[in-house]
């Protein structure tokens, strides 16, 4: 079946930088594309960065030059490099994948930026 797991979130100070991760398995990971999504309290989930199996990545307009995606095929694992933080990007980072038209996520890895 599938499985996403993510990790690498914690607490860090404003301006500074964190790494997460998502492994998947239960998936042909080098033809499927990747997003990230982040939830902060009180607020609806939003999109943050996709990265496409040929590697084109896309950004949502808050985090655009400052966060980056990547992937590892070889690892099957998605990163988001997240760098010059900002107390709005306090959240729950989640990691998505989309067959045909079923959604699945993992259940999500904690950032925690102070001001």
């Amino acid at each position: 079946q599938v499985q996403l797991v993510e990790s690498g979130g914690g607490s860090v100070q404003a301006g500074g930088s964190l790494r997460l991760s998502c492994a998947a398995s239960g998936i042909i990971f080098s033809i499927s594309d990747m997003d990230w999504y982040r939830q902060a309290p009180g607020k609806q989930r939003e999109w943050v960065a996709q990265i496409t199996s040929d590697t084109s990545t896309h950004y949502a307009d808050s985090v655009k030059g400052r966060f980056t995606i990547s992937r590892d095929n070889a690892k099957n694992t998605v990163y988001l490099q997240m760098d010059s933080l900002k107390a709005e990007d306090t959240a729950v980072y989640y990691c998505k994948y989309r067959r045909v038209i079923v959604d699945y996520w993992g259940k999500g890895t904690l950032v925690t930026v102070s001001s």
